[in-house]
């Protein structure tokens, strides 16, 4: 190699530095081997009389190191997430069949069945009412619940039209209500539904999908039975 050759070489480390954050290696591009190999081509070939610094030689290979054990800890970051996810997959298919506790105004009522739920009672008030509503709108069934102070007020419904008839399997509205000095105001709801499947996304997060319900991200579920 000639002196300009090995003084074209100076600026290796450089390019290896931009190769590895542009990300994997081009047939073009310089990897850890080249890098070496005109790292010890320079030192051949350099000018004698005016020999590299020994620091600058000493900063290099340095500079290579720290490179290669940044890459050697991302390597180890990233198996340590897919391990993570793989654990997360494994966790939620153990729910698939359970039954959750979680936001939504709908419940899935199955044949000789109930839907349980709870009701988020802001403030105090002197009572709590629940509507039940069928697909058509038309109100089925209605429970006074009482008056409840602050918290989480649970309720059951046995299915039944308030004649005791069985109604039939299917989605219901369930609307709760509190009173209070300025009136009436709608209170929210959660209800008990069970896991049908579980999908993993790219990003690692996890949908539930829930009978009757549709699909809700793992992190807004309050309970699991």
């Amino acid at each position: 190699m000639s002196v300009s050759s090995a003084a074209n070489a100076t600026d290796v480390l450089s390019q290896y530095q931009l190769q590895q954050q542009g990300g994997a290696k081009g047939s073009d591009e310089l990897g850890r081997n080249e890098f070496m190999e005109l790292m010890l081509a320079q030192l051949k070939n350099q000018n004698p009389l005016e020999p590299q610094d020994n620091g600058d030689f000493i900063a290099q290979l340095a500079q290579f190191s720290s490179l290669e054990e940044i890459q050697g800890l991302s390597s180890t970051v990233d198996d340590a997430v897919g391990q993570f996810r793989s654990s997360q997959a494994l966790q939620a298919s153990a729910m698939v069949g359970k039954t959750v506790l979680a936001p939504s105004s709908v419940g899935l009522l199955e044949e000789g069945g109930e839907i349980k739920g709870t009701i988020n009672v802001p403030a105090s008030t002197g009572n709590v009412r629940l509507s039940v509503v069928n697909s058509s709108g038309e109100l089925v069934h209605q429970m006074d619940l009482g008056a409840s102070q602050a918290g989480i007020q649970a309720f059951s419904w046995d299915g039944k039209d308030a004649d005791g008839n069985a109604l039939p399997q299917g989605a219901y509205s369930i609307v709760a209500s509190g009173s209070y000095p300025g009136g009436a105001e709608q209170l929210s709801t959660m209800v008990s539904a069970n896991v049908d499947s579980v999908s993993l996304g790219r990003d690692g997060s996890i949908t539930l999908n829930l009978a009757g319900l549709g699909s809700i991200a793992l992190s807004d579920v309050r309970q699991i039975n």
